[in-house]
């Protein structure tokens, strides 16, 4: 065992494996897993990588739904210093070949449902060797592929080696020698325009950005080793957290590994549809101190669930804070989430792929209000500071601890973390914001989302949060349209709650509206939808909304 450890994940890994070994590391499905089982099991998995010829620094594909493989899978790409890369299993193949392209792959580990896609994906000749894992799940994947096939052309997937055989044939020691903090984290996003692109972190950098850097609300630690006496090692205090977004985007990755460096207990939800009910049962049977969702569209079915249930249908009694990453929760879902769970933090945190875990904002704030880390500015078109106070709107930003850019796209890394007048070196994903008199940060959206109309700025966010207090609302993304008269107006998308379509007009919503933003910025048109179009990180899909129009 090495007795100097680096700030690197795998290192980090193994501080806490070897403080709190027997301790539950990990709850997916059936599948319950001690520090030292994911540490074996992770071991296996890298030494595997090696046997194989995967390389240090080599990248090696993930795609698959939430379950154990996911984390043993990054877990161990890290510790053979290879850099596991997320995909997304909502892709189709045109999507996942220019991943595999763009990202370089050396390997990929797939879930076997997924099969026909790898196959579609994978049918065009390749230059390049790619080593294939399946995960077997026992799925009927039997001739769901559109593309031709002969007896003399196999599917790419009959090369796949199974997971379990693989992990099988591994060593279970740690024999892989130093790492280093430089070693990559790599996260794919797919941002808010154009095809995915990789952002590229050391591993120190997202430790302290993201994932803790050994204990929020504490000093950083200095030493890796340190690491060790910050964790609770009473059983009584072990901390669970259910993570629900796919690990497949960072926001589920960071809860994952937050609740790794507390030595807590990652729950992760393994259904392959969204079920609030499932949600709570889950919470309840396992304790969960915290319930990580995105958004509205993961918060307010929770609340109906709680508001339709009958009393003590489901045991909250462990669970003390629901936090929302990757999208806000509007006032009204808090309210009612409130109104469900007395006593219950219900806090909102930002950031982004690009900046890392920035700032909160509790249940008590009213509006996208946070209370922003030390390293975090709002600075005007020449990358200058904004004066609390000042009324102007600028660009939300970090700097610090940010990501080393875009990989093999110079362009967008230039743009996205440029450097100022001093030599300070930002990263600027594209969030508006103003600084409020007393320093928090307000912040107002994409700038490439706001509507233009009649010269006036809006920002959707703010018309959707006015519309989303109406009590028949269940969900709505404001959007802007071609306009005559004054370049674009305001719609919206609406999904009315059970009351049914018929009880809300656009009528209705306008006079609505009129009681909580200016008239410039009330929706000019309406459309009722059954269900509110969503991305694949559950994030309101505002392209879709558009396009229905």
């Amino acid at each position: 065992m090495k007795s100097f450890r680096q700030f690197n994940l795998a290192d980090l890994f193994e501080v806490v494996a070897d403080t709190v070994p027997d301790r539950l590391a990990l709850v997916a499905g059936p599948d319950r897993l001690t520090y030292r089982q994911v540490d074996e099991r992770a071991n296996r998995f890298g030494h595997h990588l090696r046997d194989q010829g995967v390389a240090p620094g080599a990248h090696v594909g993930i795609l698959a739904h939430n379950r154990a493989e996911w984390a043993e899978a990054m877990i161990g790409c890290y510790k053979a210093r290879a850099v596991p890369i997320n995909i997304n299993y909502r892709y189709v193949a045109p999507e996942l070949r220019y991943v595999i392209d763009n990202a370089d792959l050396a390997a990929l580990i797939y879930e076997e449902e997924l099969t026909p896609l790898v196959d579609e994906s994978l049918s065009d000749d390749r230059d390049r060797a790619l080593h294939l894992m399946v995960i077997e799940d026992h799925s009927d994947t039997s001739g769901a592929t559109d593309s031709p096939r002969t007896s003399e052309t196999p599917d790419p997937s009959d090369a796949a080696m199974p997971y379990e055989a693989a992990l099988a044939a591994g060593r279970s020691s740690r024999e892989f020698g130093p790492r280093s903090p430089d070693d990559l984290y790599v996260l794919y996003t797919g941002g808010t325009t154009g095809m995915p692109k990789g952002v590229m972190w050391r591993q120190e950098d997202i430790f302290f950005a993201a994932m803790g850097g050994g204990g929020w609300g504490a000093d950083p630690i200095t030493r890796a080793d340190e690491l060790a006496g910050r964790l609770n090692t009473d059983e009584a205090g072990r901390v669970a957290m259910l993570v629900v977004a796919p690990l497949m985007h960072g926001n589920a990755q960071w809860v994952m590994w937050n609740a790794f460096m507390m030595a807590g207990t990652a729950v992760l939800y393994t259904d392959h549809r969204y079920d609030p009910h499932a949600v709570l049962r889950l919470a309840g049977d396992e304790g969960v101190l915290t319930i990580a969702l995105v958004g509205d569209a993961m918060a307010r079915p929770l609340a109906e669930a709680l508001e339709s249930a009958p009393p003590g249908a489901y045991d909250t009694s462990t669970l003390m804070a629901i936090a929302s990453g990757g999208a806000m929760l509007s006032a009204t879902v808090k309210a009612e989430l409130k109104e469900q769970l007395p006593g219950i933090i219900i806090m909102d945190r930002f950031g982004s792929s690009e900046s890392g875990a920035q700032g909160a904002v509790e249940d008590d704030a009213s509006g996208p209000r946070f209370v922003m880390s030390d390293d975090t500015s709002v600075l005007d078109d020449e990358l200058r500071p904004l004066t609390p106070g000042d009324g102007r709107i600028g660009h939300l930003a970090r700097t610090g601890r940010i990501p080393l850019g875009y990989y093999k796209d110079p362009a967008k890394t230039d743009a996205t973390f440029p450097t100022d007048a001093l030599g300070v070196r930002w990263s600027v994903p594209g969030d508006l914001a103003s600084v409020e008199p007393d320093g928090t940060i307000t912040v107002l959206g994409r700038g490439s989302a706001s509507i233009n109309s009649g010269g006036e700025k809006i920002f959707p966010e703010e018309v959707e949060a006015a519309i989303k207090s109406h009590p028949g609302v269940f969900g709505a993304i404001v959007v802007g349209l071609p306009d005559d008269r004054f370049g674009q107006r305001v719609a919206v998308v609406v999904q009315v709650k059970q009351t049914g379509a018929d009880d809300l007009g656009l009528e209705d919503l306008q006079e609505h509206c009129r009681g909580h933003i200016a008239g410039y910025k009330i929706p000019r048109q309406m459309l009722v939808v059954d269900e509110i179009p969503l991305t694949a990180a559950g994030k309101p899909d505002a392209e879709a909304a558009r396009a229905l129009f």
